[in-house]
């Protein structure tokens, strides 16, 4: 029968082009999925190399106290077996964790450590997918190979080891970053969609729901109510009410639920810094932790403390609101959460886990800047400067991305010098840099981070360098 107009002929696919195409599908798949073991296998060796030796140390505190808890003592008046620690955080945080008081101390352990993971993962999605959709890369390799990376690093590999909540408290903040996102966009261009009928799925849509997991992170870890001023700062006042209200209300049930704990932790226990341990010790990375070391004191000098702590969150929250005005909301976000842990009394290590999404930021800064000096070199447009090569342009974030990581992964452990025992510059100058090196990095991230004007995908669904190419012909007329 001849072919009518409009009529597709059919042809007949060859099967060898179409094996020879699945075949290098697979070969492709195979690849990456090699290349994602032998990450999985760097990082259980870097972690058995450079980390300490984890035994649930710390969710064994939380795990007892939280029994105690249950069975009528006082949450703060335990202490752990053998130390002389107990619980450190605010009363909804034992509320929120009481469930584990029904798990064995080793299941509870475990299932914090798959919970954590699965947050990591969620996290690594929520930074990496934009990123990965710009450049073409496949997203489910992308979050693969990034999450042994980062299970390697200092602050995770020590949350995972403690059994600590670092991890869910970096999700709920960042869902809060989504929320934001998801608001912009709504307001934007796809404002016209027509929204699910599901009331949760409809205010997670809106960015309603912006602010509540700072406020319930703000509830069980005083620490994220930075953030809160951060949305202040930038003018962000649903937001900040919402945080304050999620905060302050869950605060108020635990106080029906438990008022006595509710008391003692706000007029005692919040102030009490020796329940948690030496401010001179090496874990502690904050500014605090850092003057103690270089005075060789187990105290730090108060007033150098706040001068600095003061400058510090100046220079934080300064740089975070100009990242909000320039339209990146990432590095606005990853800028207070790298204060917070600088002028925090204590931050811990394990604390520190705003450093991935900082890697993420500058990572893809020097792929923007590569990118965009090729674009200018292909049309004439590049103007040769000291480093004139369009191929080395984003070679300095580029850089900084390797050496923070690596700073991360090696230990900081053989340079510990507990006091008095041994003088924190019994290894030299050297020995006292290294002891202090993941503070001084956190400094200098809050102070040099880059922001990514109009960054995709804070508030732009359209890539920047598209939107830029798309307007460019208006803008020569």
């Amino acid at each position: 029968m001849p072919a009518t107009v409009g009529e597709r002929p059919r042809v007949t696919p060859d099967r060898r082009t179409v094996r020879y195409t699945d075949l290098r599908v697979g070969r492709g798949t195979l690849v990456r999925l090699g290349i994602v073991a032998a990450a999985v296998i760097a990082s259980i060796w870097a972690v058995y190399e450079y980390g300490r030796h984890y035994d649930f140390f710390d969710l064994k505190i939380y795990h007892g106290a939280v029994v105690w808890w249950v069975n009528g003592g006082n949450l703060y008046d335990f202490v752990s077996p053998g130390t002389t620690l107990g619980f450190t955080y605010p009363p909804f945080a034992a509320l929120a964790m009481a469930p584990m008081a029904v798990l064995p101390t080793l299941v509870a352990g475990w299932a914090n450590t798959f919970v954590s993971l699965t947050a990591l993962t969620v996290l690594l999605a929520w930074l990496l997918v934009p990123i990965a959709d710009r450049y073409g890369w496949r997203r489910w390799f992308t979050v693969a190979l990034a999450v042994p990376l980062a299970a390697a690093t200092e602050p995770v590999r020590e949350t995972l080891g403690f059994g600590q909540v670092n991890l869910l408290l970096a999700l709920l903040i960042y869902a809060d970053f989504v929320g934001l996102r998801n608001r912009a966009k709504f307001a934007g261009p796809e404002s016209d969609l027509t929204l699910p009928t599901q009331r949760l799925r409809r205010l997670w849509v809106t960015g309603a729901l912006a602010g509540v997991g700072v406020g319930l992170a703000t509830a069980i870890k005083l620490t994220p109510g930075l953030f809160i001023a951060y949305f202040m700062v930038t003018k962000q006042w649903r937001a900040a009410a919402v945080s304050a209200a999620t905060a302050f209300g869950v605060t108020v049930v635990t106080f029906v639920i438990g008022g006595e704990e509710t008391v003692s932790y706000f007029t005692s226990v919040v102030t009490d810094t020796t329940r948690v341990g030496s401010v001179d010790a090496t874990a502690n990375q904050a500014l605090s932790g850092l003057l103690a070391r270089l005075y060789d004191s187990p105290t730090t000098p108060t007033l150098i403390w706040l001068a600095f702590a003061m400058l510090i969150l100046a220079v934080g929250l300064s740089r975070a609101k100009t990242a909000h005005a320039e339209g990146d909301e990432l590095t606005a976000f990853t800028l207070v959460g790298l204060t917070a842990n600088a002028v925090c009394p204590i931050s811990w290590t394990h604390h520190m886990v705003f450093l991935i999404p900082a890697l993420v930021i500058l990572v893809d800064t020097a792929l923007r800047r590569r990118a965009a000096a090729r674009a200018l070199a292909s049309r004439g447009l590049w103007t040769w400067g000291p480093v004139g090569i369009p191929a080395l342009a984003g070679l300095r974030h580029g850089l900084a991305a390797l050496s923070v990581y690596l700073l991360f992964v090696v230990s900081i452990w053989r340079f510990e010098h507990p006091l008095p025992k041994v003088s924190h510059y019994a290894n030299g100058l050297f020995g006292a840099l290294a002891e202090n090196s993941l503070a001084l990095a956190v400094i200098a991230l809050v102070a040099l981070l880059p922001w990514r004007t109009g960054a995709d995908p804070a508030f732009y669904p359209e890539p920047a360098l598209a939107r830029r190419a798309r307007l460019a012909p208006i803008t020569r007329r």
